[in-house]
C-alpha cells in the first residue's frame, strides 16, 4: 500500500496516477472526504487526515509499504514558520509511529540554501527527517512550469507577462508538475538505504524571455516579459490578502540572493 499525500493536487494526483497504472495500491491521504471520492471510484483506500494532525496521520500512514509526504505550502508565513513546524512534528512523529517501509518526501531546489528564506520551510522538513527510522528520499524539483499558465491573459490582453525573476534572460531550473509526480512514482518503488537526494529539472533551463518568446509564438503576436520591481512586492503581496507582506519580501529576496527558486504566491503542488 503507497500512501500519498497531497493527492488532490497535480504532484500528488500524476504519483497516484502512475502507481495504479501500475496496478499498486494506493491510499489517498486527504483532509476532506469529498476530495477523495474520485479517488475511491478508481480503487483507493480513503484515509481523512490533516497534515498537522499527528493522529489522524498515523493511521493514514499505518501498514503503508511507502510514504509521499507533499508539505503544504505556505507563502505567506508567520516569523519562524511556525505553520511548517506544526507540520513537521507532526509528520515526523506520525511516521515514526507508523514506520512504513520508504518515504519520499517533496522538497525543492534551493532546500540546501543557508540563508533564511521562503523555502526554508522545506529545509526544515529534510532536517527533521534526515533522521526518520526508514529510509527518505527528498525529491527536489526546480521551478514549476505550470506557473505560466497564470500568465496567459496578461500575455493574450497586454503583451506582456510578469515575473518575480531576474534577470529576465537568466535560465533556471524549470520542471512540469506532471514529471515531478512521475518521477516520484519511480523512487517511491525503489529500495534504498539511509537518505538521498534527487534534484530534478527539464531537459533545458529557461528564462523569462523564453517564456515571452513561447508565448509570442503560440498567439502570433509580441509578447514581452517585465520584471516586477521589489519596491511593489509589499503592496502587490498586501493586495493578495498576506496577513505578513513584510517578512514575505525579506525572505522572498534573500531566496533571490541564496540563488534559490523563488516560487510565486500561486505555486500549485
Amino acid at each position: 500500500m503507497y500512501a500519498i499525500t497531497g493527492i488532490t493536487g497535480k504532484v500528488g494526483g500524476a504519483l497516484a496516477d502512475a502507481l495504479l497504472e501500475a496496478g499498486l495500491p494506493v491510499r489517498a491521504v486527504v483532509r476532506d472526504g469529498a476530495k477523495g471520492e474520485d479517488w475511491r471510484a478508481r480503487g483507493c483506500e480513503i484515509a481523512i487526515a490533516d497534515m498537522e494532525d499527528e493522529g489522524a496521520l498515523t493511521g493514514a500512514f499505518a501498514g503503508a509499504e511507502a510514504a509521499f509526504i507533499l508539505p503544504p505550502s505556505e507563502f505567506d508565513p508567520e516569523p519562524g514558520y511556525p505553520e511548517a513546524r506544526r507540520v513537521i512534528g507532526a509528520v515526523r512523529a506520525a511516521l515514526e509511529s507508523a514506520l512504513p517501509n520508504r518515504v519520499v518526501c517533496l522538497s525543492t531546489i534551493g532546500a540546501d540554501a543557508e540563508e533564511d528564506n521562503l523555502l526554508t520551510q522545506r529545509t526544515l522538513m529534510e532536517q527533521a527527517l534526515a533522521t526518520a527510522s526508514a529510509p527518505v528520499t527528498f525529491l527536489r524539483p526546480g521551478w514549476f512550469i505550470d506557473n505560466a499558465a497564470w500568465d496567459v491573459a496578461s500575455a493574450r490582453d497586454e503583451g506582456v507577462i510578469h515575473s518575480f525573476l531576474a534577470p529576465l534572460d537568466k535560465r533556471f531550473a524549470m520542471v512540469a508538475a506532471k514529471d515531478v509526480g512521475v518521477a516520484a512514482a519511480t523512487l517511491i518503488r525503489q529500495h534504498w538505504t539511509g537518505v538521498r537526494v534527487v534534484e530534478l529539472e527539464g531537459p533545458a533551463r529557461v528564462s523569462p524571455n523564453d517564456l515571452a518568446e513561447s508565448f509570442a509564438a503560440a498567439l502570433g503576436r509580441p509578447v514581452r516579459a517585465k520584471v516586477i520591481p521589489h519596491r511593489e512586492w509589499e503592496a502587490l503581496f498586501r493586495a493578495q490578502g498576506m496577513r505578513n507582506p513584510p517578512h514575505a519580501c525579506a525572505c522572498s529576496t534573500a531566496s533571490m540572493k541564496a540563488g534559490s527558486i523563488f516560487r510565486r504566491m500561486r505555486t500549485t503542488g
